[in-house]
């Protein structure tokens, strides 16, 4: 009893849930199954995310609209980076904004923009690959291309070729392991090099003996004819190669879903979920996502862009408020993964505050790496109150450290918005495989997830 009381230990989700919780549990996957698959990019996952919107009642917002209490509005940024937000009762300089912040870039294979080329016999596309990956695993494996071309007449031509059964795929080649011998003595970092990661794409040469770079000519035939695109064209394109496996269940039970791009869109639906759910809520509710945390979250649609404070202090002067107060009494969940503790790798861990799979959402105080390096570190006071909010309202939950000290680090957006005077700590489901073209999350963090941000929100 004692030891009820006063100590705090990890529980599985699946271990404490009912018939009731878990059929909620899967059938809440099935929905995420779904975006995932129809979000593979930053665009994608705005378009869907305005999808579901619209369809709860939300309606583009313009900057500088007039706002009152009720109001539900969507700012679409570029086509790459979404705002949602529900405007409460209270008051907002006594009871701020409650943000919910992800991201919703992943590690791919971007295009150069002179990528399209020929030799011996294949016909490639040169790529830069975008964010934090392991470049071996990107050999070998089926690549869909998804993005947008911009013509020179201004016309924007939307691309997704691979992810239907009826269309070809691409590829990346490796080196067989007859001949892999230098290869394999390598580090693992080196093994690939970067310039290595290019797309095979074609094969059969123009039918014209007086043409030169056959194959490359008959590529872009095709896609003049498909698409009404020509080879300047790639200059003003964004078109990037992702994993074409749809996502799965993985294991004999389905408690788990394999997929690309877990990171960190598994955050993002549960924040569009969340908010879209937050119907009798009295407090303003914020949900934000992101584009470019993978790479510093830089430029006109990353956090550290001046549109989230633009968009504050518009919904602020709009109700009568100071921007300034208002932030200072909002608070945000920076809604981002961690890693799962992983048994096939126990050495870079550190058991005990490490997240464990289906034990629930986790929170992390700080990111960062090593000495704390790139955190905010959010304060005792409002981890307290965000315990508080989860206990009231049932929400299991941990709390983890991304590896052991000396072991490396990440960092996500929490930092952004705590340097705008906003309390913020980190708060996601826990991942398996980071980074790698098919990763791996528990269905039940999934959800208690979106149960937290609910909560949240409420």
């Amino acid at each position: 009893q004692l030891a009820e009381e006063l100590t705090f230990s990890k529980k599985n989700v699946y271990e404490a849930a009912d018939d009731e919780k878990m059929q909620k549990i899967f059938d809440y996957a099935e929905g995420y199954k779904a975006f995932l698959n129809a979000a593979k990019t930053e665009r994608e996952a705005v378009r869907r995310g305005v999808a579901m919107a619209e369809a709860e009642g939300f309606r583009a917002y313009t900057l500088g609209e007039k706002l009152q209490p009720g109001d539900c509005r969507y700012y679409n940024n570029r086509d790459k980076n979404l705002f949602l937000f529900r405007v409460g009762e209270e008051n907002l300089e006594e009871d701020g904004i409650r943000i919910l912040a992800a991201h919703i870039d992943s590690p791919r294979l971007d295009l150069k923009q002179n990528p399209l080329y020929e030799d011996s016999g294949m016909g490639f596309l040169k790529t830069h690959y975008y964010g934090g990956i392991k470049k071996y695993q990107w050999t070998a494996i089926p690549l869909a291309l998804h993005g947008v071309v911009v013509t020179a007449d201004g016309k924007n031509v939307d691309v997704v070729i691979g992810e239907d059964p009826a269309d070809p795929v691409f590829y990346v080649n490796d080196l067989l392991p007859h001949l892999a011998q230098e290869q394999m003595a390598r580090p693992m970092a080196s093994a690939i090099p970067g310039e290595s990661l290019n797309i095979l794409v074609g094969g059969i040469p123009f039918a014209d003996d007086k043409a030169d770079n056959k194959i490359k000519l008959n590529v872009l035939r095709i896609l003049n004819e498909k698409y009404g695109i020509c080879e300047e064209d790639f200059i003003s394109a964004e078109l990037c190669a992702v994993p074409a496996f749809p996502a799965r269940d993985i294991g004999f039970d389905r408690a788990m879903i394999g997929a690309y791009g877990h990171d960190d869109r598994v955050c993002a639906y549960p924040e569009i979920t969340a908010i879209l759910a937050a119907k009798e809520t009295k407090h303003t509710v914020m949900s934000i996502l992101a584009d470019k945390e993978e790479i510093g979250s830089i430029g006109v649609t990353g956090m550290q862009n001046c549109l989230l404070r633009d968009m504050i202090d518009l919904i602020s002067t709009a109700r009568g408020a100071c921007p300034a107060v208002v932030r200072a009494h909002s608070m945000c969940l920076s809604a981002d993964v961690n890693a799962a503790f992983d048994p096939n790798f126990p050495e870079v861990y550190e058991r005990r505050n490490s997240a464990m799979i289906s034990c629930g959402t986790t929170m992390s105080k700080f990111t960062g790496s090593r000495g704390k390096s790139g955190t905010s570190d959010a304060s005792a006071e409002f981890v307290g109150k965000v315990r508080r909010i989860f206990a009231e309202n049932g929400v299991m939950w941990q709390t983890s450290e991304l590896g052991k000290v000396d072991c490396g680090g990440g960092g996500t957006v929490a930092m952004f918005l705590a340097n705008m005077n906003i309390d913020t700590v980190d708060l996601g489901v826990p991942v398996i495989s980071m980074h790698a073209p098919y990763e791996v999350v528990s269905k039940a963090d999934l959800y208690t997830t979106h149960e937290a941000f609910v909560a949240f929100l409420k």
